[in-house]
């Protein structure tokens, strides 16, 4: 057994957005897959009403005792009053030497967990504050690339306040037939609704509605093939081979149910066949979106393909799935990284980023004392 110390890793999951499961998924792989001869891991679950739990009360989730019970009892010591009672349970370890945070969402996706692991001066997996937050806002990521010259669909923006400007009959001219209806600051599967027809718009704005004041209703790309490349690196990021998902034809599009509660009828081509050229242009697209938005250490970047095998970048996911199906590990599998190397190259990337970020100054003059 090695005498080096153990690098201690703070693993952050759980949270209060829709994916909640999903992190724990994701949280258990990444656990499982970490060398214990190298990292002391130390687990943070954050509960749905987004209280972080002690390390002891998160192992008893992860040991598979009801969650609901677990954060029950936890929440009986808790001290409602004091305003940093939802983060208190991180001082209780003193010697984090990073953090892995895994939430996928709101919260964790957003820049606010970022936002705190800055504050508390500690290396930590994954992009900054910034590009978290722009690449989370589907609106904001799709200017960026629009002015970067990255291609994408063409949308337009509804919110409460024009939604009278925006009816089906207006969106079909502007757009074609058949939309998609996104909110703008939510995870990749929730609250998105197909519309062909003025009832199933309005329908679908009033569910997007209840995930953000800001929904995409984004043209329709015809016979679309779905594929993604996982990113992985800081300044000098490379990319993965391109993956396909085949998605049965009675499935409406990629949505939260085929890709976690029953993908038993979705097919991962991995590598995806498909042309060098093509496979090339989407690699590059990733690469040039990802530096564009400022991203660090990962990402996962979904494209559509039309079938002029034209490829439209869909999203950017800067937290992506690490679940037993998720494509973000698999892809890089397939590219000649095992999962353990993964694990150990993001947390790599991570206090490499740190030690770039600290050698910037900030310095000030003081004023004069009256």
């Amino acid at each position: 057994m090695s005498t080096e110390k153990k690098i201690h890793v703070g693993l952050l999951f759980g949270g209060n957005s829709s994916e909640h499961d999903v992190s724990k998924r994701s949280a258990h792989n990444i656990f499982d897959a970490m060398d214990k001869e190298r990292y002391e891991v130390s687990l943070f679950m954050v509960t749905k009403d987004g209280y972080l739990l002690s390390d002891a009360s998160s192992r008893r989730i992860f040991d598979g005792e009801s969650e609901d019970k677990v954060v029950a009892d936890a929440m009986k010591s808790v001290d409602k009053g004091n305003p940093l009672s939802p983060i208190l349970n991180l001082s209780e370890q003193k010697d984090i030497d990073v953090y892995f945070p895994i939430i996928h969402g709101n919260l964790g996706e957003d820049g606010t967990i970022q936002g705190l692991l800055r504050l508390l001066q500690k290396p930590y997996v994954g992009s900054g504050i910034l590009a978290s937050a722009v690449s989370f806002d589907k609106d904001t990521t799709k200017q960026l690339l629009t002015h970067n010259g990255i291609r994408n669909t063409k949308y337009v923006v509804v919110t409460p306040e024009n939604r009278g400007d925006y009816s089906y009959d207006v969106c079909r001219e502007l757009l074609g037939e058949l939309m998609f209806l996104k909110p703008a600051n939510q995870g990749s599967s929730v609250g998105i609704h197909k519309a062909t027809n003025a009832q199933e718009f309005e329908t679908g704005l009033d569910d997007a509605f209840r995930y953000d004041f800001k929904v995409l209703v984004e043209q329709s790309i015809e016979q679309p093939e779905e594929v993604e490349v996982s990113i992985l690196g800081n300044q000098s990021p490379k990319a993965s081979k391109v993956g396909r998902i085949i998605v049965p034809k009675s499935d409406t599009f990629y949505d939260y149910n085929n890709k976690f509660v029953d993908a038993s009828g979705v097919q991962f081509e991995l590598p995806a066949s498909i042309s060098s050229e093509l496979s090339d242009e989407v690699q590059q697209m990733a690469l040039d979106a990802f530096r564009v938005l400022g991203c660090c250490g990962l990402a996962r970047i979904d494209f559509l393909v039309d079938h002029n095998k034209v490829p439209y970048l869909s999203e950017i996911n800067t937290l992506p799935g690490f679940t037993n199906i998720s494509l973000y590990p698999q892809l890089w599998e397939v590219s000649g990284i095992s999962y353990e190397r993964l694990i150990d190259q993001l947390i790599d990337l991570a206090f490499e980023e740190f030690n770039r970020r600290s050698k910037i100054h900030y310095d000030f003059t003081p004023l004069d004392a009256e």
